[in-house]
């Protein structure tokens, strides 16, 4: 099978939360993402619908080691991308930890599907320092990166040092799968159509540039990268006085997807010329 890299839409990221109360439908989402040629969706798991569960990322939010047997179940039956594992614990202890992964990391070798562990605040995974202490201690470990919380969880000065670029790569060499939102050092997201912007978009795009080419180098990996857009409503979404956003989400989600596809041909190119 040849390298690809598919995208998939976030179900959270299509509510609207605008203070005219309307939201669409699941129906109605669905039939936007499937139009706008979405390879899949990102969301908890839920019946299979118009093809794009085939690719789909099922996100699972475990508690306890019981919790993911029924997302395996469900994978089972529905197939699907990967299993992005949010560890919804906070243990203050490094080894308080131990059991829960190991348990987990188990029970994903018997999963249809793969099992990664995403990056997120108020998870396990909540401090950059502490998550690749895990990296450390579970060599099998493999990530989901959502980097905008670790950008806003360390507040990383501007420009980014060279020390919080090794530890930002050191999580994207681990990483399987990426979640496609932008943030400051302030804001966990911020708006990507604005021209200001554009020197953080662009240093998210050389973050997520690396962990692309880490799988296109990768021989043994057969199946597509994954992107998932990302682009939450409210309180993610930065909003104006009336609590409208301040963007179209859907129009920075597509074209957030149309830079990263942008990159991924020209590291695609890259590697293809220096093969050659």
């Amino acid at each position: 099978m040849s390298k690809r890299i598919i995208f998939t839409q976030s179900i959270w990221a299509m509510e609207r939360r605008d203070p005219d109360g309307a939201e669409r439908s699941a129906e109605e989402n669905l039939d936007m993402i499937a139009a706008a040629g979405f390879d899949g969706i990102s969301g908890p798991c839920a019946a299979a619908a118009r093809g794009l569960a085939a690719q789909a990322e099922w996100q699972c939010f475990p508690k306890t080691v019981d919790d993911l047997k029924p997302v395996l179940d469900f994978a089972a039956k529905w197939g699907g991308h990967h299993i992005c594992l949010q560890p919804d614990v906070r243990p203050r202890r490094f080894e308080d930890c131990v059991p829960l992964l190991e348990s987990w990391l188990r029970l994903s070798e018997q999963s249809p599907i793969p099992v990664w562990i995403e990056t997120h605040r108020d998870r396990m995974t909540t401090d950059l320092y502490f998550t690749l202490d895990l990296l450390e201690a579970f060599p099998t470990m493999e990530l989901v990166a959502d980097l905008s919380h670790y950008l806003v969880g360390r507040e990383f000065a501007w420009p980014v040092s060279a020390e919080n670029h090794g530890y930002v790569n050191s999580i994207l060499d681990r990483s399987r799968a990426l979640h496609g939102r932008v943030a400051s050092r302030e804001q966990v997201q911020i708006e990507i159509s604005f021209a200001h912007h554009k020197p953080l978009v662009d240093q998210f795009l050389d973050w997520w540039e690396r962990a692309m080419r880490n799988y296109l180098l990768r021989p043994q990996d057969e199946a597509p990268f994954a992107f998932n857009c990302e682009l939450g409503p409210r309180p993610y979404a930065i909003t104006d006085r009336d609590g409208r956003d301040t963007t179209d989400r859907w129009a920075e989600a597509l074209q957030l997807r149309d830079l990263v596809r942008e990159r991924w041909a020209r590291v695609q190119g890259s590697l293809a010329s220096s093969a050659a």
